[in-house]
């Protein structure tokens, strides 16, 4: 009966749609064979490629590419029996591993707590040229490509190919009722009766824009609708996945009921334009998709010019899209007329009608200082949502980071600042300052720049925890590395506010304020890597304040400190009580 169902649909890319996972006596087979084997423990983008190898979301795949199969895919986009696959599917690993491994090994393949999930049977171990690959992948080589410098420099150097026996998927404990393997999808579907169906994936929110422009998209396709937002849960800290989530759940009530399908896609980007978006349409093929939306901004690297044109996209579609056998849908950006009252096309706009529409950057905005979304823009249930994960800035954490030389002054203004915030209240406050934090959080380091670099990445974790948790760090190291303080913004703002203070106090000014001796015993070779005498200070270029406390008093630099804040909304005009 599910045969004659299922025959409706459209046929799996390569007609047959693969299911890698063993039978029970099998896997207990691997499982004891395996303590002989090597073991690699995968990466979120290697557990996000071997869940869709399992799947079958990747047939006709039933492993990763071998050497021969890596070039075609590469050189032709084809695999070599002349079936479509745009983008390479490749295990990368160590130096170190790779040299132990040789063609008919088995690879035991485990999850980063330890837990086999497969065994690849190795067929081919290679150091590609990643250079010369990247040109045909992704159109160039430059740095700026987040696509090239994921597959250039965040992989391992060694390739590594072969069949893959699965003894289990990946177990997520992250919306398990959305998670369905193309399998499930299909004969869900097969059981709707739906025979068209169109695919939308999207790493974003959607908002009454999307969601008109994908119900109209349905409609003209006479089909039903397949919403797939992308995963990224590798990091269960990573709030705006979930919020994403639950926005979806909330968006999918917009729609009419029965026509439109929500299910979790744990696919990674690999940033390859039109290849890229081709290689999604197959995917979704495996899932039952005969259409597919394609959306430039999904698959083009992050930066302020798209690194390919639409047209791009269209002229690969017109070379291949037979041999995908899925239709093109071009995504169309829709803009709110307000005198019509409804969402339209750029071309579809009456003259001089009013038209409104809100930036990313606009939205942040309005989150950020707890300013209204409007109803015409989204949908009072993802608004919601939004607000609940992003709170106003008045309502967030935040560090305030100080750096500067020996004796600038950072604990004196870091000690006064503490207690004025403590006064405000609301919030609870930590200080980190540099004597401290070396006493009781690295004690074991010395000060050669790799442990002065761990010193502030210890100082960065712990602020970014207090930060994302609504609370106020103040951090006051030397922190004399360019390179490490940017890693620690990096850190600390996803979770809230981060203001770089530097205490630009001159070097004479710091060393006449010498109490302990410290810079005379520098001069005098005694004390080695020194701040500022035989070591250097990197003056930072993205600071949010400088502060010269030559002339300037502490309580007059805390001053200056807390009306930065209150000008950037993470304290109010109440600042101005605790002078």
């Amino acid at each position: 009966m599910k045969t004659r169902v299922l025959k409706h649909l459209i046929a799996p890319h390569g007609d047959d749609l693969k299911d890698l996972i063993v039978d029970e006596q099998r896997a207990g087979e691997l499982k004891t064979q395996s303590r002989d084997w090597l073991s690699w423990d995968l990466t979120p983008l290697q557990v996000a490629d071997l869940e869709l190898l399992i799947s079958g979301a990747y047939s006709p795949l039933d492993g990763f590419l071998s050497r021969k199969d890596y070039e075609s895919v590469v050189n032709d986009m084809r695999l070599p029996d002349g079936t479509l696959w745009p983008i390479p599917i490749v295990l990368d690993v160590t130096d170190a591993v790779g040299s132990k491994l040789k063609p008919g090994a088995t690879l035991s393949l485990r999850d980063a707590e330890g837990v086999m999930l497969a065994a690849l049977h190795v067929d081919d171990v290679w150091t590609p040229d990643r250079n010369a690959d990247a040109k045909k992948l992704f159109g160039t080589t430059s740095a700026d490509h987040a696509g090239v410098t994921q597959f250039v420099n965040d992989l391992n150097p060694v390739f590594v190919g072969g069949r893959i026996e699965a003894l289990q998927a990946p177990v997520h404990y992250d919306f398990p009722s959305l998670r369905h393997t193309p399998r499930s999808i299909r004969e869900e579907l097969a059981q709707l009766g739906w025979r068209r169906t169109v695919a939308y994936q999207s790493n974003r929110v959607m908002h009454r824009a999307e969601q008109t422009f994908t119900y109209r998209a349905a409609l003209e396709a006479k089909a039903n609708l397949l919403l797939q937002p992308m995963v990224d849960s590798s990091r269960p800290e990573n709030k705006d996945y979930f919020t994403r989530i639950r926005c979806y759940r909330d968006i999918d009530k917009a729609y009419p009921p029965q026509t439109t399908r929500l299910s979790l896609l744990p696919l990674h980007l690999r940033y390859a334009g039109p290849r890229e978006a081709l290689w999604h349409a197959l995917i979704h093929k495996n899932y039952g998709c005969t259409h597919f939306i394609v959306d430039p901004a999904l698959t083009n690297p992050p930066g302020d010019k798209p690194a390919y044109k639409e047209s791009a996209y269209v002229d690969l579609w017109k070379k291949h899209g037979e041999a995908a056998g899925v239709v093109m849908i071009p995504f169309e950006k829709l803009y709110y007329v307000e005198d019509l009252d409804e969402f339209r096309s750029e071309t579809n706009i009456p003259k001089n009608a009013r038209v409104l529409t809100i930036a990313d950057s606009d939205l942040k905005d309005r989150l950020d200082h707890g300013r209204e979304i409007p109803d015409w823009f989204t949908f009072g249930e993802t608004a919601a949502q939004l607000r609940r994960t992003h709170k106003p800035r008045y309502e967030q954490g935040f560090t305030v980071f100080f750096t500067g030389l020996s004796g600038a002054g950072k604990s004196t203004i870091a000690n006064v600042l503490l207690v004025k915030l403590l006064q405000l209240g609301g919030r609870p406050v930590t200080l980190l300052d540099g004597d401290i934090v070396r006493k009781h959080l690295s004690s074991e380091l010395g000060f050669s720049k790799e442990h002065r670099d761990i010193n502030i990445r210890r100082i960065g974790f712990v602020a970014s925890e207090i930060t994302k948790n609504g609370g106020i760090a103040i951090c006051a190291p030397i922190a004399p590395y360019d390179a490490v303080r940017k890693e620690v913004r990096r850190m600390v703002s996803p979770g809230g506010g981060f203001l770089l203070v530097h205490v630009a106090t001159p070097l004479e000014t710091c060393e006449s304020r010498d109490r302990k001796g410290l810079y005379e015993k520098a001069r005098a070779g005694i004390i080695k890597e020194f701040t500022g005498i035989s070591d250097p200070y990197e003056v930072p270029d993205d600071a949010d304040l400088s502060l010269d406390t030559t002339e300037l008093a502490p309580e007059e630099a805390v001053w200056e400190i807390l009306m930065h804040l209150e000008r950037e909304g993470y304290i109010g005009v109440q600042a101005r009580d605790v002078q």
